[in-house]
This record gives C-alpha cells, structure tokens and sequence, in this order.
C-alpha cells in the first residue's frame, strides 16, 4: 500500500469542529431544558407575547412526586388563570401596574403571592416539615427568650393578642412561625406570623409590617398542626405588603 489512509484529511481541524458543534448543541438543549416553567411567555396582561425567542419551548417532560403525590408536566398550559385587581399605566410592556383595590388582600405588588400547591411541605420521611411545637414534646427553647404569653404590638402600637405557640421546621431545627392568638377586637382565632418579620422584647412582640386593624384580614391555615406550601405564600406575601401598604405615609420616598 503506497497511499496513507487519512493523509489528506486533517483530524485536527475535524475535532475542533466537533466540539464547536457539540457545545451549540449543548447550549441548545440547556436553554430550552430552562424554558419548562415560565413558559411560554405572557404580556403583563395575560396575553401570549409575541416574541417567544430563539429556542422553541421543549416537549413536556413528566415527573413522578415522591410520597403518592402524583405526577406534573412541565412545560404546560395550566396558569393560574385567577385575574390580579391591576391595571395598565400604559400600554407598552414593562410599566407599572396600580392596584385598583385593597393591594394586600388581591395579593399584589410586594404582596403578590405563587399558587403553589395547596398540601404541605414535606421532608425526606414523608412528614410535615413545619409543625407547631406544642405537637412534638421533643422540642423545647434551649436559649434566647420564650415568646410564648408575650403579648403582640402591631406596627401602630396596638395590642392585638398574644403569641400561643411557635412553629418549627422539624428537619432544620428551626423557629419558621409563632402563631398568634388573636382577641375578640382584632379577629378572634389564630394567624401565624413569619418568625423573621417578628421581634422578640422582654416584656411584647412587636411586628412592625402591619397594624392592628390588619391582623383580621391576616390569610388563615385551615389544619391547626400544619401548613401548606400555598398557605405559606399567602401570609407571607400579606405581611410583606404592608411593609409599603399598610399606611399611605409608607408610599412615598423614604430618605
């Protein structure tokens, strides 16, 4: 054989060619494996924007949930279809939207919330993470100050009831919630509050968020020994609200 097999064809320059085309490639299916939720996309009005991008928006995929909880595809068309009490400033995308009613209760702006699912969390064992504490004899306040029987001021300064137990994420070892036991003037019944937009004094809680005429309105947990993951968002998104909306003086530029 006097002809080198190959002699002609230079390998070099196939493999880096190769690894060009591998790597667009890649990139590709990154990007659309990126597009399964949030996709396709919407104008702040609900309507399909026409301008989907690049990459077209990949084949449902289908998850089995750990626990018999079922399954979920993704990407799909099942929004939250529930209409938020907003309206346009102006007709080009990206303006504000004013509220056009109570902002904190229609769950928007800083109050806005996701419509997670309606079941609670649960950990690697298949049970609740966030339980109160006065279901589980195990946990105790091993430092710092014991709110429980302390009474609750609101932001205005009003008295609206006293903290009756705290919240704990079980696999974290963490205070999540103190749930608040509210008096006949301010609601009556429970509500709990994210520990972290609370603050623990000697002698009150003082949560700054809201006031006293909002604890009523405050969203509530059906189960008194768990949470769900769309009851979580809910109070939480209600407090973050009134960090801007609970009084009209909060509106404005703060300096």
């Amino acid at each position: 054989m006097t002809t080198t097999f190959f002699a002609n064809f230079d390998l070099a320059s196939a493999a880096i060619w190769l690894f060009w085309i591998f790597f667009a490639l890649l990139i590709i299916y990154i990007q659309r494996e990126n597009m399964r939720e949030g996709y396709p996309m919407e104008n702040d009005d609900g309507t399909a924007a026409p301008n989907q991008g690049m990459y077209p928006v990949p084949d449902p995929k289908t998850f089995k949930l750990p626990h018999g909880r079922g399954e979920v595809s993704v990407p799909n068309a099942n929004g939250e279809n529930r209409k938020v009490a907003l309206k346009q400033t102006s007709q080009a995308n990206g303006y504000p939207l004013e509220p056009t009613g109570d902002p904190m209760k229609d769950g928007v702006g800083p109050a806005s919330w996701v419509a997670r699912r309606d079941v609670p969390e649960l950990d690697a064992h298949g049970h609740p993470k966030i339980i109160p504490m006065s279901a589980n004899g195990q946990f105790s306040v091993s430092s710092g100050r014991d709110p429980r029987d302390l009474p609750v001021e609101a932001g205005d300064g009003a008295i609206v009831g006293k903290i009756s137990d705290m919240w704990v994420d079980e696999p974290e070892q963490l205070i999540r919630y103190l749930e608040i036991e509210l008096s006949p003037s301010h609601g009556d019944g429970t509500r709990l509050v994210p520990m972290t937009l609370a603050r623990i004094h000697s002698d009150r809680v003082t949560i700054k968020s809201i006031f006293g005429s909002h604890f009523s309105d405050v969203p509530k947990h059906k189960s008194p020994n768990q949470v769900t993951l769309l009851e979580e968002e809910k109070i939480s998104a209600y407090y973050a609200g009134g960090h801007l909306y609970a009084s009209s003086e909060r509106l404005e530029p703060q300096l």
